[in-house]
């Protein structure tokens, strides 16, 4: 059976605890991280995010969002 994008993203905030944008496109071919974030949100799921900030290659800080089910927050 196929798995879909959202289930990889469960599976993945499972095992690594969170996931960004950038994460889940390398990691799961996933370019619409919000959107699935909706449907997931639409079924029922807890999610939250977090605002973090990171240097880019040119040194310039950027922002992103971090999300995980809330269940799993610490």
């Amino acid at each position: 059976m196929k798995t879909t994008q959202c289930q990889r993203i469960l599976d993945y905030m499972h095992q690594f605890g969170s996931i960004s944008t950038l994460e889940a496109f390398q990691d799961l071919g996933v370019a619409r991280l919000a959107s699935r974030i909706h449907d997931l949100k639409g079924m029922g799921y807890n999610i939250t995010s977090e605002i973090k900030s990171s240097k880019n290659r040119f040194g310039e800080k950027t922002f992103f969002k971090v999300y995980r089910l809330a269940e799993q927050e610490k």
